[in-house]
């Protein structure tokens, strides 16, 4: 595969070809030129034909989207072609193919590029239309929205492709955190929601001269074309400034990692990726020529040996495709299901083998031939030639960069392609999508027998090791210490990564009345030093090893939790050992700990919510930590310094705690910290308080200079402890979230705040629900009403069964995305053993929650949604 290669997944995605050899028929290299405004103009003269090619390359693409606006960069491009400042909707085409030419444009990750070919002598109307179309766009409303549809349609039909599901499967993986995960078209949601003013915001933002490159080639005069373009795009003026982006480092080798599903397909689909550089990188050239011997044509390795010699597989191909920030080697195979098992095991025995005596000199050679080959036929017409190289120039910024490129290829050899492989093709970074039909083997056994031939025929690989050590996932095991304090072990090797969480009970619980915000002052400075290591040394030990760790305090319960890449898990254990045995709190941190929550206070005071929120649970509750300011009054504050938070540390660190350990780690290692942290002797006991309710039920804040006014209608529930917590749950699911109902009456229907929503909170023996609304000052008794219509609506009637149905949805995958991480599994494991509950509790409460009746929840609605027991607060401007 060549080096400019973009995929067409998903969206419109330009394929750029490169080129070995000067062209012969190009009178003149191409000539380099800068407007006064920044922008960039490439002119070629050809005159082999009386044509001219356009092209419009703009830094704009999928990667400098917002999460949120996923897919803008390829709305615009639709949108180009309806209607302009000068034409109409279809005119646009019409003027063009009117004078026998062409137009087009396409979106990748980095650019989007606007491309017309005409006439030589019609070469103004193409700039005119170049121009008029890409900053005179009108983006009607109705045509927009239209446009969506036309754009979701094509989104569909991605996913009615397993081969796009793939990709789109292996971005995430590949390039997670980045706008590189996302498809180039979009989502629904994303692309459903852009407005006429995004697209003209992004416009604005992105379509600056500085960071265009315009490019004619063709029969023209070189300077006659220069001036043209200065005619139509001369006045065009930067008013933001840009930053160009820079390449990302690789990422953290953390695989394999595994995406399979099923669906409604005939045949098994696989690919795997791993990471590359950069196309900027001088590997580039290299990585080309391996993907190329190993799946570029039918001459290739995995060709011959797959579908050749063993017949199993239909196709199978391989490619790098390097982008302006990140890259990837991706392979990709269509099989019989049944073959797949044999295929994967055989795939890995052979990419295992690979080194530098795997490829012949011939083999080196045919692949260099055959990749400059395909180079120079992009050349044979103008549009080919124009967008080889513009391409060139836009990313590599210089008319030399394909002579370059053809020389470092020219210097590759064996000794080059055997470091090319051992750096970039391993399990480690390796990411896998498989795309089942629908009557085959359950994907989680699937996965299981990918990674068991993964481990196998890498032996000796981080991923073999860390499987080895931690064992398969879900291996659960508690260890009571005796002494007041458990341990759980939950061995994943999925990742070489380890998430370790400690919780104590207590918390605000077992502060007095007189030390309110203590408790939060000491989980504060809690990590700013241990043992001998400062507060500097101490987040520089830290960082050393990509590594966290982290305090935090409730009304009833105290955590202490740390990620780290496992490789470091000697140094870290001994780290987390100190800060909770000998942590300094030093005078200096302990003061800046405290001014910094002073500071947090305040800036929650100056939000609507946070103030709300913060003065909620003292309003609600009385004669427990339940009803404490949890992060304590200013002014009382002054009093805590180092003394009072090493006196409150003593009492905490003397309460019971569970130790989960979630990830790939040693055993014994775990262990060994678990005895030295419960050193300390045998824990205290520690009981969940009972608040009581106080008797006030109305609570009225101001904040001033404010535009909206917020309400919460609170209503007491039984605790965790209850056996309603399931159906508690799922009837706030109904009322919560964009489909849910209050939502859907208050905020779609009524148009009364944009936020509206209910939760849930419940310690073990009292909890709430609660409904919450942002909205206009004028509308809050309407609101008020639209609350209680809701509530007379539940006691009234049973819910649709399809509005139960979509809660219970919800909750189930609510539940399992948000226990994904390492660090949220460790976490609930060591909250819900501290409550004294088995570990599958939530799991528990998820699957009962799928048999409650929605006349089960009415009963709920009427037993607790009592307005005669409701508390009300509100903040008002």
């Amino acid at each position: 595969m060549l080096r400019k290669l973009v995929l067409l997944i998903g969206a419109l995605c330009m394929s750029a070809s490169l080129n070995a050899a000067p062209t012969a028929f190009a009178q003149t290299g191409p000539a380099l030129s800068v407007l006064p405004n920044g922008l960039k103009v490439l002119v070629q003269r050809d005159t082999r034909f009386p044509l001219v090619s356009l092209r419009l390359y703009v830094h704009a693409g999928s990667a400098f989207e917002q999460p949120e606006q996923a897919g803008i960069s390829h709305l615009l491009e639709h949108m180009v072609f309806k209607g302009s400042e000068h034409r109409a909707a279809g005119q646009v085409a019409e003027d063009v193919e009117g004078a026998g030419g062409y137009l087009n444009a396409s979106t990748s990750f980095d650019y989007t590029v606007y491309k017309i070919d005409v006439p030589a002598e019609r070469i103004e109307l193409g700039l005119d239309v170049l121009k008029d179309m890409t900053f005179g766009a009108s983006i009607d409303p109705e045509e927009l929205e239209r446009e969506k549809k036309v754009v979701l349609a094509e989104l569909e039909r991605g996913e009615d492709s397993p081969t796009s599901r793939l990709f789109q499967s292996i971005q995430p993986m590949l390039w997670k955190g980045t706008p590189y995960a996302w498809p180039i078209i979009g989502y629904r949601d994303t692309v459903s929601a852009i407005t006429r003013d995004n697209i003209r915001n992004y416009v604005a933002r992105h379509y600056q001269p500085q960071s265009m490159l315009a490019v004619v080639c063709g029969d023209v005069n070189e300077a006659d074309a220069l001036a043209l373009v200065e005619k139509y795009f001369g006045e065009l003026r930067n008013d933001v400034t840009i930053t160009p982006k820079q390449p990302l480092p690789l990422p953290e080798n953390g695989g394999p990692r595994y995406a399979v599903a099923k669906g409604p397909w005939n045949k098994a689909y696989v690919a795997l990726a791993f990471p590359l550089p950069s196309l900027h990188s001088d590997d580039v050239p290299g990585l080309d020529l391996l993907s190329h011997m190993l799946g570029g044509d039918d001459t290739s390795r995995l060709y011959r040996r797959f579908k050749y010699e063993l017949g199993l597989v239909d196709s199978i191909s391989a490619f790098s495709m390097t982008l302006d920030q990140a890259g990837m080697l991706y392979v990709s195979a269509v099989l019989d299901a049944d073959k797949l098992e044999k295929f994967w095991t055989e795939l890995h025995a052979t990419l295992a083998a690979l080194g530098a005596d795997s490829f012949t000199d011939g083999e080196l050679r045919r692949a260099r031939l055959n990749l400059e080959d395909s180079l120079y036929s992009s050349k044979e017409t103008i549009g080919g030639l124009t967008s080889k190289i513009g391409y060139f120039q836009f990313f590599e910024n210089g008319v030399d960069a394909e002579d370059r490129y053809i020389s470092r290829m020219e210097a590759v050899d064996r000794a080059e392609l055997g470091r090319l492989i051992a750096t970039y093709i391993s399990p480690e970074s390796m990411c896998v999508a498989v795309q089942l039909p629908d009557n085959g083997d359950e994907p989680q056994k699937v996965e299981a027998s990918l990674a068991a031939a993964v481990n196998k025929a890498w032996p000796g690989t981080t991923a073999k090791r860390h499987a080895d050590a931690a064992g398969s996932r879900g291996d659960t095991e508690t260890i009571d210490l005796g002494n007041g304090h458990s341990v759980i072990l939950q061995p994943d090797g999925t990742l070489p990564y380890t998430s370790i969480t400690l919780v104590y009970g207590g918390g605000d619980a077992l502060l007095f009345p007189d030390e309110q915000g203590l408790a939060a002052l000491t989980a504060n400075a809690l990590t700013k030093g241990a043992g001998n290591l400062s507060a500097p040394q101490y987040e520089d030990f830290l960082s050393d090893r990509a590594a966290g760790i982290s305090a935090s305090v409730g009304r009833d319960m105290f955590a202490v939790s740390a990620r780290y890449p496992s490789r470091f898990e000697s140094d870290m254990l001994g780290l987390f050992a100190n800060t909770l045995n000998a942590p300094t709190f030093a005078d200096e941190e302990v003061d800046r700990a405290r001014t910094e929550q002073v500071a947090g206070i305040r800036a929650s005071e100056d939000q609507p919510l946070g103030l709300a929120f913060r003065r909620m649970f003292p309003f609600l509750f009385t004669g427990s930590g339940y009803g404490y300011l949890h992060e304590g009054l200013p002014e009382e504050l002054s009093r805590f310094g180092a003394k009072e938070v090493k006196d409150f540390w003593s009492r905490q660190a003397r309460q019971r705690w569970t130790l989960c350990v979630c990830g790939s780690f040693d055993r014994e290692a775990i262990l060994a910290l678990a005895n030295d942290i419960a050193a300390k002797g045998k824990a205290e006991p520690f009981v969940f308080p009972t608040p009581e309710w106080n008797a006030d039920r109305q609570l009225e804040l101001k904040l001033a200079e404010r535009n909206q006014s917020h309400i919460i209608v609170v209503f007491p529930v039984p605790g965790s402890d209850s056996a309603e917590t399931a159906g508690l749950d799922l009837l706030r699911q109904t009322l919560a979230g964009q489909g849910g109902l209050l939502f859907r009456e208050l905020r779609d229907r009524q148009g009364l705040g944009y936020t509206v929503t209910a939760f849930l909170w419940q310690a073990p023996n009292t909890g709430l629900m609660a409904f919450y609304i942002g909205t206009y000052p004028d509308k809050m008794e309407q609101a008020m009403q639209g609350f209680r219509d809701t509530v007379a609506a539940l006691h009234a009637d049973t819910l649709p069964a399809d509005v139960v149905d979509r809660a219970r949805n919800l909750l189930h995958g609510d539940y399992y995305r948000e226990h994904q991480s390492l660090s949220s599994r460790s976490r609930e494991a060591a909250w819900q053993s501290i409550r004294g509950y088995a570990l599958d509790h939530n799991r528990k409460l998820i699957d009962e929650a799928q048999t409650i009746t929605p006349e089960a929840l009415r009963e709920l609605s009427q037993k607790y949604l009592d307005w005669d027991r409701a508390y009300v607060i509100t903040v008002e401007p």
